[in-house]
């Protein structure tokens, strides 16, 4: 596959796909994980997205991971896509990916295909310049995203909390100390190069904690994640 062209930095991919023509479009069954090594995929896809005849259709439901780097796999795919006047949509998907792309505002952006661009003043044009820049925003804020999952991971370990669990205490100290998720997440990320954190966030991230186990045990089925920034 595309693996043999991707730099050496990049780990092995944990995915495969199927393709599948559907009329002018075609259809792309990904299974296994969506992360860092899924870039590999990266120049299948686009090869696969220049034969369509107005773009991919994603099936992700057999996806059972995905991060914020597998995320940037999608959205470099809708960018060119967009290059070619072409659309790429997410139409089924599984809880990992459904989960990122609740986190990350990023639903609307790979659910809804629109049509292709229209003459150029057109407002279709200007719609889809203002999708272009939404991407190029979100990609920026992609950049934090490695901090915030760090941190995620330091209150996983320290409180021995789950994945949703540790999100939830992150927004929640965010808000009550009204300090901005990746300025939070920076913080975290200090306290195992042995800098403290500071008295107050302490206290609102010990209360969070509590309050979020409270939570657990009083209903351990629930899978509602809170995210804020």
């Amino acid at each position: 596959m595309a693996g043999d062209n991707a730099p050496a930095a990049i780990p092995p991919c944990m995915a495969t796909m199927d393709v599948a023509a559907d009329g002018d479009r075609m259809t792309v069954t990904l299974w296994g994980e969506l992360d860092l090594g899924s870039r590999r995929l990266l120049p299948d896809l686009y090869d696969i997205l220049a034969l369509s005849g107005s773009g991919i259709d994603l099936r992700l439901d057999a996806v059972g991971f995905c991060d914020c780097s597998g995320l940037n796999v999608l959205l470099d795919l809708r960018m060119r896509a967009l290059d070619l006047d072409k659309t790429v949509a997410v139409r089924s998907s599984g809880r990992s990916v459904e989960r990122v792309l609740d986190l990350t505002g990023t639903r609307e952006l790979l659910t809804n295909a629109v049509p292709p661009p229209a003459r150029a003043g057109s407002p279709q044009t200007d719609a889809d310049q203002a999708l272009r820049t939404e991407v190029a925003q979100l990609r920026r804020a992609m950049q934090t995203r490695p901090t915030i999952d760090l941190a995620r991971g330091i209150l996983m370990a320290s409180f021995g909390l789950s994945p949703e669990a540790a999100w939830s205490v992150l927004v929640r100290t965010s808000q009550n100390t009204n300090t901005k998720l990746r300025h939070l997440a920076e913080e975290l990320v200090g306290t195992a190069h042995g800098t403290p954190l500071p008295e107050h966030v302490q206290r609102h991230l010990a209360a969070a904690v509590a309050s979020t186990r409270s939570a657990t045990a009083v209903c351990p089925a629930s899978g509602t994640v809170e995210h804020g920034d």
